[in-house]
């Protein structure tokens, strides 16, 4: 019995889909990756950033000191406990507030951390403290 007109022409692709399919898998063998040498995958990064196949001038390379490297948290600094401020503000009530030099922040303190007799204006060193509604100043005494 014969083959009808598109049976033929379905073989004919299916047969066409097969070469090519065939075709394909030969150009993957001669093309292959796999068979490169370690020298030949390997990619270097340049002065610039960019991805080279040569590798790096080792002249241009710079030593660096191991000892120079700074491993974890960068170390706290330990600051002086001491700070100095004018007073800008005092109140009959007793509280006031100094002004510190270094940063300009305006500082809480009651009259009772005060050693003396003191004024709006003064130059003052102090310590700085943690309280409830921020830092106040304790240990106040007048710079003369």
């Amino acid at each position: 019995m014969s083959d009808s007109f598109s049976k033929k022409e379905n073989l004919k692709k299916k047969q066409q889909k097969q070469k090519e399919k065939a075709l394909k898998r030969e150009e993957r063998k001669t093309s292959n990756n796999k068979g490169k040498s370690l020298d030949e995958m390997l990619l270097y990064v340049d002065a610039n950033g960019q991805l080279t196949t040569t590798p790096p001038d080792q002249q241009e390379k710079i030593e660096i000191n191991t000892e120079d490297i700074q491993l974890g948290a960068a170390p706290i600094i330990e600051e002086d406990p001491q700070k100095t401020g004018i007073v800008t503000f005092l109140s009959e009530k007793g509280y006031g507030f100094i002004t510190e030099n270094n940063t300009k922040d305006n500082i809480f303190f009651h009259i009772n951390n005060v050693s003396g007799e003191i004024k709006k204006g003064h130059k003052v060193k102090f310590e700085k403290e943690k309280s409830q509604k921020g830092f106040s100043a304790v240990n106040i005494q007048i710079v003369k």
